[in-house]
């Protein structure tokens, strides 16, 4: 078995304006303080990281490295969320996910899609120049106003929404594969691909791509009620990385799981800092470690009570304390009486 890595954390959250959260050294500087081993690299965020020099230069990502190393860090994963969200774009989503997206393209769906998709591979090739073997993403979604069934929803629409889907990401698995590299999806409301029924459509249509597999983190599973311990039973060898993020979930008379449009304070599900929900840390720790899951356990810090920077101080902490370290024999070897044959066929009568 393996031991994971950890505790590290993703900057998205943290990256800011002012210093030190608005460079690379800085934020290394800030996280290392806070005692995090690794971080994961928002690649949108160009305070932080520019991709598509990334892409290019492995020059310039061994200096990113360098950077990070300095602080005593490891960089864990690129993450590509924003672009991976405008490969696939419902038009009721055009205008807000423009934003996601630079100037040049906004207003034309097709340009946009053509550079997020670069973006995905840019970020595979600056993934292989840094030494990383995942990259962290969603799916974007065709199909999403359509998940509730009203109205009814017309024949075939879901396996058409699955069958572009799995079109437009075939052939970034494949480039990202032919650098070495995995793309782990967040599965998250929003996304097509939200949880295992529906990462088994898109595996499905990629004919199983190695490629393909899961960003897992359980806080969007509490908020859909999808019982996160069973899931790592079921997907254990698609795991390729690792979000540790609380969430609570508190049904009453007035909403449930949709939350009746209320503000993130105000809703039945709500993402919380580490410890304050409902998600057993201590079970998912066991599980991966029993599939000998080896790679980071990473904080996605979203909470709107707690303050970040609280939220960021308790977290490291929190990882360490549930990290696994993996036994290399077993409890009761002193009770072994080695291997004996005969002694064997003695026991069992033959």
């Amino acid at each position: 078995m393996k031991t994971m890595k950890g505790p590290a954390i993703f900057l998205a959250q943290f990256a800011g304006d002012e210093a030190p959260y608005n460079s690379f050294d800085g934020m290394c500087g800030w996280a290392a303080g806070h005692g995090y081993k690794g971080v994961q690299i928002p690649s949108w965020d160009g305070r932080l990281f520019d991709l598509d020099k990334a892409a290019d230069s492995k020059d310039y990502c061994d200096e990113i490295v360098g950077i990070a190393k300095g602080h005593g860090l490891e960089i864990t994963e690129l993450s590509t969320h924003l672009q991976g969200q405008l490969v696939a774009v419902h038009p009721a989503y055009n205008e807000p996910f423009d934003g996601f997206a630079p100037s040049k393209v906004h207003g034309n769906p097709a340009a946009r899609q053509e550079w997020a998709e670069g973006q995905i591979v840019n970020a595979a090739k600056a993934s292989r120049h840094m030494g990383l073997t995942t990259q962290v993403s969603f799916t974007g979604a065709l199909v999403w106003p359509f998940v509730y069934p009203w109205p009814q929803r017309p024949a075939g629409l879901i396996d058409d929404a699955f069958d572009e889907l799995a079109r437009r990401w075939k052939p970034l698995f494949d480039a990202s594969a032919a650098e070495g590299v995995r793309i782990g999806f967040e599965l998250h409301p929003g996304e097509d691909v939200m949880d295992g029924a529906t990462f088994e459509m898109l595996l499905e249509r990629v004919d199983g791509h190695e490629a393909c597999g899961i960003n897992y983190d359980p806080s969007h599973f509490v908020l859909q009620q999808l019982d996160y311990l069973e899931f790592i039973d079921f997907y254990h060898d698609r795991i390729y990385a690792f979000h540790v993020k609380d969430a609570e979930f508190n049904p009453n008379g007035k909403q449930g799981v949709y939350s009746g449009f209320q503000s993130w304070v105000n809703r039945a599900g709500r993402f919380r800092s580490l410890g304050d929900g409902h998600v057993d840390f201590g079970g998912i720790f066991t599980k991966l470690a029993q599939y000998d899951y080896g790679s980071w356990a990473v904080l996605e810090w979203e909470c709107a009570i707690k303050h970040p920077e609280q939220g960021a101080a308790e977290g490291a902490p929190f990882i360490e304390d549930h990290i696994i370290r993996v036994t290399e024999r077993a409890f009761d070897d002193f009770a072994a009486g080695g291997t004996d044959k005969a002694a064997n066929k003695r026991l069992l009568g033959i």
